[in-house]
């Protein structure tokens, strides 16, 4: 097969319009990871029932990246395009879950909507990373992932801050009869919902893209189709991808970690919370969201000056750094009480963030071949969601059997798993 040929260079205006929709991608994930755990014990769940209530994340990540990855490279409309139907269809979907996440009344309910939701947002999501290696040269991958970890920190910093500015705006943190979930948490949702339509509609309306060349046709009409060439595809990882695995699956551990439990951690074992309708529980949930709008911020900060060391430094380096001090943050996590510290230490996970949305992809984009860069994008994120199906599995055993082992555990347990892929990051080959 002849070399694909390479896009042209684009300006920094096209890469903002781009990556744009990731703003309204991110403010549904971040309101996920900051409020699903208080929803779910809002709503009267247990501590070792969080990991199998946050499954649905991983399974349907695992089960709709793929399909979806397959599909859009198959998908060819002179008006539509290629990714961007899957971008509107899963923003209009997600839209209507996070409008519904705090009108839930009942555990069962938060449950399956959120297995909708987030299936909704892997349907936007996963074209996305396919959107930077269709329309980008092999040269501008990192600065066209960088740009996306721009907004992604952007997102994450509005969504944590989002509910302690409606508070400031007079909208009540209390519960009252028949709506266990707090006023603010209803508002944040609702304005999530508007951001994530309208982020994603301002890329699809500003962004064109280009119509499959003629050995793209060749080799989509040559391969399988369904199941039997995304198996095919799987066998036939580039060596790059196989190389990263690793990587990806302890920097999955250890995030997914850190989503289901630190919240939770910090509101009873830090500021020491005896009940889910005290004064401390509330608080720390904000301080926990504090400590992710600190590692937002930061990420978005540190997505600018990946777009400025990116030409410069490789994005193996830079990976292998972020996760370091990403580590050493949730490690601190069991010593660091005092509130002010909290919140400055994790500067190290919005660096380490920033890297995570970025670097692994920018590594594998110019090894993917051009029929097949939305299926592999999907077959990558089985390194992310697999560790979090079992650690989903295995932790709610283990906190089940083993008292000892308890939020606070398996946020340290996180920050272990993360230096082991910093440390991975190092053994990954620069070129093949």
């Amino acid at each position: 097969m002849k070399p694909k040929q390479e896009p042209a260079r684009k300006s920094f205006c096209a890469l903002w319009n781009m990556s744009f929709g990731y703003l309204g991608i991110q403010m549904g994930w971040g309101l996920q990871m900051g409020n699903m755990s208080s929803i779910y014990e809002y709503l009267g769940a247990r501590e070792q029932d969080l990991p199998l209530l946050w499954l649905a994340a991983p399974l349907t990540g695992l089960l709709v990246q793929p399909i979806i990855g397959h599909a859009s490279d198959r998908t060819w409309h002179p008006i539509f395009g290629r990714r961007r139907p899957y971008f509107l269809g899963g923003a209009i979907l997600s839209s209507l879950a996070l409008f519904l996440m705090p009108k839930c009344s009942a555990l069962w309910m938060a449950a399956g909507l959120l297995w909708i939701l987030d299936a909704s947002v892997n349907v936007s999501m996963e074209p996305f990373r396919a959107f930077v290696a269709d329309l980008l040269p092999e040269s501008q991958h990192t600065v066209g992932f960088a740009m996306q970890s721009v907004f992604i920190g952007l997102g994450s910093v509005i969504a944590a801050k989002l509910p302690a500015v409606l508070h400031d705006m007079g909208i009540s943190r209390s519960t009252g009869p028949g709506q266990p979930i707090p006023e603010t948490v209803h508002w944040a949702f609702n304005v999530g919902a508007s951001v994530f339509i309208l982020g994603v509609l301002w890329t699809i309306l500003t962004t064109r893209e280009e119509p499959p060349t003629e050995e793209h046709r060749k080799a989509i009409a040559g391969g399988g189709g369904g199941l039997s060439e995304i198996l095919k595809a799987l066998k036939e990882m580039p060596p790059r991808m196989r190389e990263l695995a690793s990587v990806q699956f302890f920097t999955w551990m250890a995030l997914f970690c850190m989503w289901i439990y630190f919240p939770v951690a910090v509101a009873w074992n830090i500021l020491g919370a005896t009940s889910t309708d005290s004064d401390l529980y509330k608080q720390g949930i904000q301080l926990a969201n504090d400590c992710m709008a600190q590692s937002s911020l930061v990420a978005l900060v540190a997505g600018l000056v990946f777009l400025w060391i990116g030409r410069r430094v490789s994005s193996r380096t830079i990976h292998g750094i972020s996760l370091f001090l990403g580590s050493l943050t949730l490690l601190s996590v069991g010593f660091v009480k005092n509130p002010t510290i909290l919140v400055l230490s994790f500067a190290g996970i919005g660096i380490a963030f920033a890297s995570i949305v970025s670097m692994p992809y920018a590594m594998i984009a110019g090894a993917l071949p051009s029929h097949r860069v939305g299926v592999y994008m999907g077959i990558f994120n089985f390194f992310i969601v697999i560790p979090q199906i079992l650690i989903a599995l295995v932790l709610s055993r283990v906190m089940e059997n083993f008292h000892g082992f308890n939020r606070m555990t398996a946020v340290l347990f996180g920050g272990v798993c993360m230096m082991i892929a910093s440390l991975l990051t190092f053994r990954v080959r620069r070129n093949h």
